[in-house]
């Protein structure tokens, strides 16, 4: 077998392409922030402005600010608007779901309260789209627990299904959509008024987001026959993304969750103290591997409860024990520590991102070539997926500042012409509603980057039909 890493390393050259660009293709690290800094992680208090408690920022807050509950976005108040002489031509959105229940392997042994979701109901069901066909009944699921099903559910007692897009994370998902449609229909006159064959919506085989889909669609276009939702089949969808690739999986293992390099065991290891506190608690075992190898479990668990306005947790034993807003705000502070760490601070989390995402990142450039050359009609292309679909995708365009990417985050490509015969293609990449920054020279801020430069910055990682990610993946 080659060694995936110096496979990986080949891709990493300086190329050149039309106009003498250099393209860069290796790793830049990001900025030093409080977020990659150990110390501030685990010895600093509060959470530096960032914000965990609920979707709505407090007065006197600035829209922008890092909200986990509900991220920004593209929206009319704040969005840049390009100078006149450039022509908006496509618009491609990934952004991820809204805010929702904790999963079920991220709750307590046994919680001490019940979260219920009788506001809103789970529609999965087939409909024949011939009309002269049968029709189904529109039917949703009602979660319940039987007295007499001996095998009571794992941590919260309730009527939710865990996990699933609660009502709150529904409504920040209309919004979301109405906010889209007021830059792009009604500030720039860009999108169509009915969705026809210029518009689609893509989810990943995780149903949360077609949760998220199905409310931000009505909150564009408040369509009056069914939207289709396009998705790749279970096991190789490159959004979510789940096509196997051994390779990165291994690349990823070898020096962040899971691994014994120093390198991501020092935090865990000085994180312990926390760590006895919290299980204490929430009645995990002290030798529970997953609730240890990283502060995912506990993050989730936590921010879950405090988005929708729930006390932090007490134990089941002493209700006088409870986990202090002190000891969230270090989770907090450590989970954006992990993610920036294996996204962005490791010099292999380039490597790793492009073997397990470079597929979806193939396609999204072949996407705006069928724009480009008018094979395809479609002008805006809305991707509702993950953070690790987020994550892997920031880590590609080395975003400068990384973060762990919250409810509703969102990366928007936008391609524009300028000039006249031939039209030069420009690229411009906002995230959280703003033009991003990228450590890479060949990037840096994405702010009318020539389309071609960029093309040829994704060819160079992932390859024509991500033929490099099936070699990587392969090795």
């Amino acid at each position: 077998m080659r060694n995936p890493r110096a496979l990986a390393s080949a891709w990493l050259p300086l190329i050149a392409v039309a106009q003498n660009s250099t393209i860069d293709l290796s790793w830049h690290p990001p900025s030093k922030t409080w977020i990659n800094d150990l110390g501030q992680a685990l010895n600093s208090t509060g959470t530096h402005g960032f914000y965990f408690n609920g979707s709505a920022l407090p007065p006197n807050s600035s829209y922008g600010t890092y909200n986990w509950c509900n991220m920004p976005h593209v929206r009319r108040e704040e969005y840049p608007e390009a100078s006149e002489e450039y022509a908006l031509e496509y618009v491609e959105v990934v952004h991820r779901h809204h805010k929702r229940t904790p999963y079920a392997s991220n709750t307590f042994p046994k919680e001490t309260y019940r979260w219920d979701c009788n506001d809103e109901g789970l529609f999965y069901y087939g409909q024949p789209l011939n009309p002269s066909g049968n029709t189904s009944a529109s039917a949703y699921w009602s979660v319940f627990t039987s007295d007499t099903n001996p095998f009571a559910p794992s941590g919260f007692n309730g009527t939710c299904q865990f996990p699933q897009i609660t009502r709150e994370g529904l409504d920040d998902s209309w919004q979301h959509g109405k906010d889209l449609f007021g830059v792009y229909h009604d500030l720039l006159g860009f999108l169509p008024n009915e969705i026809g064959d210029k518009v689609t919506y893509r989810v990943t085989n995780n149903v949360i987001t077609s949760q998220v889909a199905g409310i931000l669609i009505n909150g564009m276009y408040s369509p009056k026959t069914p939207t289709p939702l396009r998705i790749q089949p279970t096991g190789i969808d490159s959004l979510e993304p789940q096509y196997p690739c051994p390779a990165a999986s291994s690349l990823y293992s070898s020096y962040g969750v899971s691994s014994t390099a120093a390198n991501w065991t020092k935090h865990l290891n000085e994180a312990r103290p926390l760590y006895n506190s919290l299980d204490a608690i929430s009645g995990v075992a002290s030798d529970s591997t997953d609730w240890h190898k990283s502060f995912d479990h506990y993050y989730d668990n936590l921010s879950a409860r405090q988005c929708h306005a729930k006390s932090l947790p007490c134990s089941i034993n002493d209700a006088s024990k409870c986990v202090t807003q002190e000891q969230a705000d270090t989770v907090y502070r450590l989970g954006q520590y992990e993610y920036s760490f294996i996204y962005r601070d490791s010099p292999q989390s380039l490597q790793a991102a492009v073997g397990s995402f470079g597929v979806f990142i193939a396609e999204l450039a072949q996407n705006i070539r069928d724009l480009v050359s008018g094979k395809s009609p479609v002008i805006y292309r809305h991707n509702v997926a993950h953070d690790g679909s987020i994550s892997r995708l920031l880590s590609i365009l080395q975003v400068d500042v990384m973060v762990w990417v919250g409810m509703g985050s969102e990366v928007v490509f936008e391609v524009y012409s300028k000039g006249g015969y031939g039209k030069n293609k420009y690229i411009r990449i906002l995230w959280g509603g703003q033009v991003l920054e990228s450590s890479n020279p060949t990037l840096g801020k994405v702010d009318m980057l020539d389309l071609d430069v960029f093309l040829s910055y994704l060819d160079g990682l992932v390859g024509s039909n991500a033929s490099k990610v099936v070699e990587y993946c392969k090795s």
